[in-house]
């Protein structure tokens, strides 16, 4: 027994030690893999960038920066061939795109050689999914914003509502025909069919609004959802509805809501105002940046339909991020916004287990890249969790893909 309890020790202090070393350790170095004169980046950091094999890299490609986004802006869609000198391979192009989240560009789960992209055609927005192998493209009448792990079903919002509220995450060149409404019946949240195109409003606006607890702000507030997101397993989904007060004048305030992917049970997880950035553990929990009402400011996981909350990362994890789990879950990927007057953001791994902070880099972001066009690293790992992709502007080539090779990190065993 005595023996048994020695080797348990060592082996946790083994743990222990390792994270540390790592932490005194040189970042490990950035690879270059897009570069100019034209722009490069992917965007959002919940979304499915590496194929299956880890071999291409989805990106956009834009021949402009420091402005928002016109009507007739067009980006090239595209994938980089890590496997073939990092070569740039074009497959399409969309009008329908932002700053932050692009064209919502992405791998469908569990395909091997389909990807798909928002796009507006006519007087709407669709989705393009392509077959990169055979190049054969279909269209459904409508945009997508997350989709399901089996990849058969998507959710989605209004891009022009979001687009009037919140620059940089909606779409120009389509005017929201509910602007005049706070809470209209006829915008919110819809499921999508994948295969049919076929679409069902399945959380209206109207019906948010009644949803308690309601607080005295939200009654003459301009309303709209953002942030959409399936769990691990596809039986639930998590987004933000946010308001602007004083018919949409005011700064907007934040809740975290979850539901059956239908949009049935309905549940405010988060009522505090406050959520920022989140991503599923596991089918029940969350982490998520708030300031849950009474508490410090961080990271907290939500189990999902109680209100059980845990604070994650203290003092590690400090300042908001864009924060996903590893394949393995023992490790979050991280990063911040530019720190000090050199403008830094850091990009870290936590190791949840020995509660150690691990430093991948830090990378200068110039003050032009402020605002709607700021470049945020947002960082995206491959499906093994042991390369990771950021979008920055560090090398002075404008904003740029870099990947990151982090296996012999999170391989490393005691």
């Amino acid at each position: 027994m005595r023996r048994a309890k020695i080797l348990v020790t060592a082996m946790v202090a083994a743990w222990l030690l390792i994270p540390s070393l790592l932490l005194a350790a040189d970042p490990p170095k950035a690879r270059t893999v897009t570069h100019g004169p034209k722009h490069h980046w992917f965007g959002y950091y919940d979304k499915l960038q590496f194929d299956p094999s880890s071999r291409y890299l989805l990106g956009m490609e834009v021949d402009f920066e420091g402005r928002s986004p016109k009507a007739d802006d067009v980006i090239k869609i595209g994938m980089v061939d890590l496997e073939d000198g990092d070569r740039w391979i074009e497959l399409g192009e969309s009008n329908a795109w932002g700053w932050q989240q692009g064209c919502m560009l992405q791998w469908i789960p569990g395909s091997e050689n389909e990807i798909l992209w928002n796009d507006r055609e006519g007087d709407g927005y669709v989705c393009r999914i392509l077959n990169v192998d055979t190049k054969k493209m279909r269209t459904i009448p409508s945009p997508i914003y997350t989709l399901s792990p089996d990849g058969k079903s998507a959710i989605t919002s209004d891009f022009r509502r979001i687009n009037d509220m919140r620059p940089g995450y909606g779409y120009a060149g389509l005017a929201d025909p509910y602007a005049d409404q706070l809470a209209p019946s006829e915008s919110g949240i819809w499921r999508v069919d994948l295969e049919t195109g076929d679409r069902e409003l399945i959380v209206p606006l109207s019906e948010i609004v009644k949803l308690g607890p309601i607080t005295e702000e939200m009654k003459d507030a301009k309303h709209y959802f953002n942030h959409l997101l399936y769990n691990t397993d596809g039986s639930r989904i998590v987004f933000l509805h946010r308001w602007r007060p004083d018919g949409g004048k005011g700064n907007f305030r934040t809740r975290m809501v979850t539901a059956n992917p239908d949009g049935s049970d309905l549940y405010v997880l988060d009522p505090s105002g406050n959520t920022s950035h989140f991503i599923w553990k596991d089918p029940d929990h969350i982490l998520a940046w708030t300031k849950p009402a009474g508490r410090a400011a961080g990271f907290w996981r939500f189990r999902d339909k109680t209100k059980e909350i845990k604070l994650v990362g203290e003092g590690a994890m400090p300042k908001n991020g864009h924060n996903t789990y590893l394949a393995d879950t023992d490790w979050i990927l991280n990063d911040t916004y530019p720190q000090g007057k050199d403008r830094e953001q850091e990009v870290y791994l936590y190791h949840v287990p020995t509660f150690q902070k691990v430093s991948l880099g830090r990378f200068h972001s110039p003050k032009s890249y402020s605002g709607e066009w700021r470049c945020d690293t947002h960082p995206r790992s491959n499906p093994d969790g042991t390369l990771i992709c950021i979008d920055s502007p560090h090398t002075g080539e404008g904003r740029q893909m870099h990947i990151i090779d982090i296996s012999e990190i999170v391989k490393k065993k005691p």
